[in-house]
C-alpha cells in the first residue's frame, strides 16, 4: 500500500473541475479513484450517479452497539484560472518548503483524504462505524447532495457528522469551528434605454443606467458599513461577552490581516473588532459590476443597461429567504422613475451555530488537542457551508467542523497549498476522533 501522501498526489493530479464541461470525465475519474482507494479500506461503496457529478458514497460498520460517524467532503475543485498566476502547474503536485501546491491541495482533496488515510491506517480497529459521503458539485453549489441526503437520511444516520473544509485560526493552533455564516446572493439587471446613445446628442435627457446602479448600491449600504435595508437586523443574534472575550485571546495581529490582503486599513461596523465583523456581524458586500464602454480609450456613449451581483452573509437567525424578499422589496421601492430591474435571486445558505458542549464537539477538541500537543481554540467562520445546516436539519446528528487547512492556503486562487505537517497531524487527529467519541457519547469524559 502507498503512504498517504503518494496517493494524495495521485489524486491532487486528477483535474476534477466541476464547473467545466471539458472536464466531466476528470470529475467522474476522480469519484472513481476515491471509490476505489476506500473500497481497499475495507469499505463498501457505491458510485451513485446525480443529474451531475456522482456521490461516493462508502460504509464500514462495525457493528450496532458501536457509534457511527459520517464523513463528508468534496472531490471537485475550482477551476485553475488565471494559469499565468501559478508558479507550479496546479495539476502537477509540487513539494517546496513542507507545503504541497495544486489545485484542490486544501479545497478540499487534502482534508477530505486525511480522513481516508486514517480510515485505511484504523482498518484493524472497529472503534465506530464509518460512513462516507463525498460528492463532486460542491464548488458550483451542490445542486444535487441535499435530495441525496434526504432521500437516504435512514442509510445515513449517524452520531457525529465529520466536516474538514475550514480553517485553523493560525498554525499550530488546533481549531475547531462551531459557527458559520449563511448566505444570499442576488443579481440586479438595469435597463434605461433600448441602446447605447451619444452623451453629447443625449446627455441630461435621458436615463444612464451607470448612474442608476451606483445610486442603488449606495443605499444598500453606508460609508460606515451599516446595511440600509429595512428589516436587515432585526433578528439578528448579539454576540455573548463570553464570546466577545474568548475572540479577544485569540493570537490576531490586525496589522499582519491588513498586509496579508494588501489593504491600507480595514472598513466595517463601527464598535466591532476584525474577528466580530468577519464571524459574527450580517454583510453586503457587491461582487461584481458593469455598464458602458469597457475597452482602451474613450467612447462617449451613455450606457443602456448595468448590472451588479452581491453577496449578503448572514448570521444566526437571519433567514436567506426572509432577506433576499426584504432586499427586493427594498429594490423596487427605491428604483428611480424611467428604468427596468430584473432581480435574480442565486444560491443561498442559512447561518449554522453548533453546541461547542456536545460530545463529539468535545472528543474532536481532545483529539486535536493530542495531535498537537497545544489547547485547541473554538472559532467561528466568515464563509458558508450550507450542506451543514441540511445535515442537521435531516440527520439530527451534531456537527463537528474539524479544519485542517489555513487562511494562508490561497483556496480559489493560483498557488493553492496545504501544509505538509497540517497533513500529517489531520491524519492523527481523525484517528484519534474515531477512537475517543464512544468514550464521549459514553459519558465517560
Amino acid at each position: 500500500m502507498k503512504d498517504p501522501l503518494s496517493e494524495l498526489i495521485e489524486f491532487l493530479r486528477i483535474p476534477s473541475v466541476s464547473a467545466n464541461p471539458e472536464n466531466a470525465g476528470d470529475v467522474a475519474r476522480a469519484a472513481e479513484w476515491l471509490a476505489e482507494r476506500l473500497r481497499r479500506a475495507g469499505f463498501t461503496v457505491e458510485v451513485a450517479p446525480t443529474a451531475g457529478h456522482p456521490i461516493v458514497y462508502a460504509e464500514r460498520l462495525a457493528g450496532g452497539d458501536r457509534p457511527t460517524v459520517l464523513i463528508y467532503g468534496h472531490y471537485d475543485v475550482q477551476p485553475p484560472e488565471p494559469l499565468e498566476l501559478w508558479e507550479t502547474p496546479p495539476f502537477e503536485p509540487t513539494i517546496k518548503d513542507g507545503k504541497i501546491y495544486a489545485r484542490g491541495a486544501s479545497d478540499d482533496k487534502g482534508q477530505l483524504f486525511a480522513h481516508v488515510a486514517a480510515a485505511a491506517e484504523l482498518a484493524g480497529e472497529t472503534p465506530v462505524n464509518l460512513k462516507f459521503v463525498i460528492e463532486g458539485e460542491e464548488e458550483v453549489g451542490s445542486p444535487n447532495l441535499v435530495a441525496f441526503v434526504e432521500e437516504n437520511r435512514e442509510r445515513l444516520r449517524a452520531d457525529a457528522v465529520l466536516i474538514s473544509d475550514s480553517p485553523m485560526f493560525a498554525p499550530g493552533l488546533p481549531t475547531l469551528t462551531y459557527g458559520l455564516r449563511g448566505l444570499t446572493y442576488m443579481e440586479v439587471r438595469l435597463r434605461g434605454l433600448g441602446r447605447d446613445v451619444h452623451s453629447g446628442a443625449y446627455g441630461g435627457a435621458v436615463p444612464n443606467a451607470a448612474h442608476a446602479a451606483a445610486w442603488l448600491i449606495s443605499r444598500l449600504k453606508d460609508e460606515m458599513g451599516w446595511v440600509r435595508i429595512p428589516g436587515f437586523y432585526d433578528d439578528v443574534e448579539p454576540l455573548s461577552p463570553q464570546e466577545r472575550e474568548m475572540w479577544r485571546r485569540l493570537p490576531f495581529d490586525e496589522d499582519e490581516y491588513r498586509r496579508e490582503v494588501g489593504a491600507g486599513d480595514t472598513s466595517g461596523e463601527p464598535g466591532y473588532t476584525i474577528l466580530e465583523r468577519r464571524w459574527a456581524r450580517p454583510t453586503f458586500d457587491v461582487n461584481g459590476i458593469g455598464s458602458g464602454y469597457q475597452g482602451e480609450g474613450s467612447k462617449t456613449v451613455i450606457p443602456a443597461t448595468a448590472f451588479f451581483k452581491f453577496s449578503m452573509r448572514l448570521v444566526p437567525n437571519q433567514d436567506p429567504d426572509k432577506i433576499a424578499d426584504l432586499t427586493e422589496s427594498y429594490l423596487r421601492r427605491i428604483l428611480p422613475a424611467g428604468y427596468q430591474m430584473e432581480v435574480v435571486r442565486y444560491h443561498g445558505g442559512y447561518p449554522v451555530l453548533v453546541p461547542t458542549d456536545s460530545p463529539p464537539m468535545q472528543a474532536a477538541a481532545a483529539a486535536l488537542s493530542q495531535a498537537w500537543g497545544r489547547e485547541t481554540v473554538f472559532t467561528r467562520e466568515g464563509g458558508s457551508i450550507p450542506i451543514v445546516h441540511d445535515f442537521m436539519r435531516v440527520l439530527g446528528a451534531p456537527v463537528v467542523l474539524m479544519g485542517f487547512g489555513l487562511e494562508s492556503d490561497n483556496l480559489h486562487a493560483p498557488n493553492e497549498k496545504l501544509d505538509l505537517i497540517n497533513f500529517e497531524k489531520g491524519i492523527e487527529a481523525s484517528k484519534n476522533f474515531m477512537r475517543l467519541l464512544p468514550e464521549y457519547l459514553e459519558g465517560g469524559q
